[in-house]
């Protein structure tokens, strides 16, 4: 058999396949949440159950420290949203919430230690906070930015996320009981634990490449198919 009748109907279609494992691939991550002149960098990123809502945040195991950025559009122009961390329950009575809204032209962020559903009162949280700031996105998110302690050796934490209609008298107005947002609680996992029967998936890297592993791989297998198309041809 000469040589090119063998490589028009088994390399071709080996080569064809070489090519696409070399080709860039293109994995999801959390690029889509810009922060500004990226000005804040974050270790890992999640995409909220609810509200279309993004958490970036950076654990500092060493000082027991979090740094977020919250992104989710408000129910309505004018209106509020707010992340908070609830370290007595899993909904929202006992939440230490940081709150986000426009006041006069300018962003602020008002911190609310939510005792019970009844009250819900601008006050002091039952730990340190720092460095909050928030700003307005032009694709009508608003991003809360802020630095929390958290208690030392901690894994985990039960979060809640929401957004309101607006302010009344410098007062948040009442959030609606959607699904969505009764909905809007869960558990923001610190550290990751993995067990050879049930591996944890990472939260992913912001801005960062998640593909990379993969691509090592194609890169892998694509060796090995040039190294037999080598062999048929010139062996």
């Amino acid at each position: 058999m000469k040589m090119g009748s063998l490589f028009t109907p088994l390399l071709l279609p080996l080569f064809c396949l070489c090519l696409t494992l070399f080709s860039p691939t293109h994995s999801t991550d959390c690029s889509s949440l810009k922060l500004s002149g990226g000005k804040k960098q974050y270790s890992n990123c999640t995409h909220l159950p609810t509200l279309n809502a993004t958490l970036h945040f950076t654990y500092n195991a060493t000082n027991s420290s979090l740094s977020i950025a919250f992104s989710a559009p408000p129910a309505k122009a004018g209106g509020w949203i707010a992340w908070a961390v609830n370290p007595t329950g899993t909904g929202m009575a006992g939440s230490q919430t940081l709150l986000a809204f426009k006041n006069n032209g300018s962003m602020v962020v008002k911190t609310y230690n939510i005792s019970s559903y009844s009250s819900i009162v601008e006050g002091k949280l039952s730990f340190d906070v720092w460095d909050l700031e928030a700003e307005a996105g032009s694709d009508g998110k608003m991003i809360l930015y802020g630095s929390l302690k958290v208690e030392e050796s901690a894994e985990k934490l039960n979060q809640v996320w929401q957004v309101g209609p607006g302010i009344a008298d410098g007062h948040p107005m009442k959030h609606e009981f959607d699904k969505a947002n009764l909905g809007s609680v869960g558990e923001l996992q610190l550290v990751e634990k993995l067990t050879p029967s049930s591996p944890s998936p990472s939260p992913q890297v912001a801005n960062a490449n998640s593909g990379y592993g993969l691509r090592v791989t194609q890169l892998n297998v694509g060796f090995w198919i040039l190294g037999l198309i080598y062999f048929i041809v010139f062996m």
